[in-house]
């Protein structure tokens, strides 16, 4: 029987000497080439059920002295042998470590056994599908994300005709989709006094804990980006929070670098924060931290849920579900219902696509009531100018 392991290519330019052996229950299909540069004669061989199997094995091999790629190759083969390739392009603090661990963790685990030629669209939807049953949607992008840009390389080298995981990740990922209005707001806090019972059950473990939830909410702002608040940030005349940085564990410590959008953005000043700005800011130079955690490290997402047993927390609240994530939803939510324009609130949270914002808009019509009162104003007024114009007569 034919090595399973045995995986070597004829090199590109090859003559193939191929052989087929009656074993009884099948057929062992091999295939002979000289090195160029050994002059030794290695083989490769597999055991297959029928001739027209081995014919099509011949096929492939002939292929690879064609194009120096091996069809016949496994996915988690495949990957071995282009080593980081699928990674370029991305940011390697951040970015390149999730996806890395999204395919050593569930990728190659659900489809590393099989050959790449053989991973056709409808087997990736059966195990996303799974997937989508197990994680998170975020775990899941960034499992699709290395899965993508593997099938990526191996259509550039020829190995497959066309990438199967493309349009099942965009269906994954959304982009093909406009959220509904409403749709983010489920993943928010519904008023202020359930804000401040969340901050004051945090408060009992660390004060820092507290800041940072009220941070988050107040500031529309993910966790990373509070971890990056200078004192500096602050513009108390014209009342603004300048949001430019975030900072995160990464790779070989922390990281620091550009928001989620690479470009500032300036979140207003709302009352209930401006006292904890004041207390987080006071005695500080304008280079300082804003907030930091009990030992003077920065908090990450991570360090507030284990420090305060954060769904625990939440459902001791009657707040089954919030993230902290949600902190950042509670902030927009709450921005939008206030009637902030569009296009304003877009620009406070630093969303790409207007179509993402409008996630935060009430699902019902009661803006709708707002802008028939001004129209049915100006058509008023528009009226009474009318009549106020005297006609003139024309002269005979």
């Amino acid at each position: 029987m034919a090595d399973p392991h045995n995986h070597q290519v004829p090199p590109i330019g090859a003559k193939l000497a191929t052989s087929i052996e009656n074993r009884g229950r099948g057929y062992l299909a091999r295939v002979r080439w000289t090195d160029p540069h050994t002059r030794k004669r290695p083989s490769r061989s597999v055991f297959v059920e029928t001739t027209q199997q081995a014919e099509e094995f011949f096929e492939r091999m002939q292929q690879a002295t064609e194009t120096g790629t091996d069809a016949l190759i496994t996915f988690a083969d495949y990957v071995k042998s282009i080593g980081d390739r699928w990674q370029r392009g991305l940011d390697p603090t951040s970015t390149a470590s999730y996806y890395d661990a999204g395919l050593r963790l569930r990728v190659l685990p659900a489809l590393g056994h099989l050959k790449v030629s053989k991973i056709t669209t409808g087997l990736i939807d059966r195990t996303i599908d799974r997937w989508e049953s197990e994680y998170s949607p975020s775990t899941i992008k960034n499992t699709i994300g290395p899965l993508v840009r593997v099938l990526d390389v191996a259509v550039r080298d020829e190995v497959i005709p066309s990438n199967p995981a493309k349009n099942r990740s965009r269906r994954t990922f959304h982009k093909d989709s406009v959220l509904a209005p409403g749709s983010l707001r489920a993943y928010a806090i519904s008023d202020l006094e359930t804000l401040n019972r969340l901050a004051k059950a945090c408060a009992a473990v660390h004060q820092s804990y507290s800041d940072h939830v009220m941070l988050c909410a107040m500031l529309a702002a993910r966790g990373s980006e509070v971890a990056g608040l200078e004192v500096g940030d602050i513009d108390w005349k014209n009342r603004i929070v300048t949001i430019e940085r975030q900072v995160y564990p990464g790779k070989g410590g922390l990281v620091t670098k550009q928001t989620k959008g690479r470009r500032e953005r300036y979140v207003p000043i709302l009352d209930p924060l401006e006292p904890i700005l004041i207390r987080l800011s006071a005695g500080k130079k304008p280079d300082e931290p804003l907030l930091r955690g009990p030992r003077g490290g920065i908090l990450t997402t991570a360090t507030v849920r284990d420090a305060t047993k954060w769904e625990e927390l939440v459902d001791k609240l009657g707040m089954p579900g919030l993230t902290r994530h949600g902190l950042r939803h509670t902030g927009a939510t709450w921005l939008a219902d206030a009637g902030v324009p569009l296009h304003v609130l877009q620009r406070i949270l630093g969303h790409a696509s207007i179509e993402t914002t409008k996630g935060y808009l009430h699902p019902d019509h009661r803006h709708l009531g707002e802008a028939a009162k001004l129209a049915n104003r100006f058509l008023a007024n528009s009226a009474k100018r009318k009549e106020n114009v005297q006609p003139t007569r024309p002269q005979l």
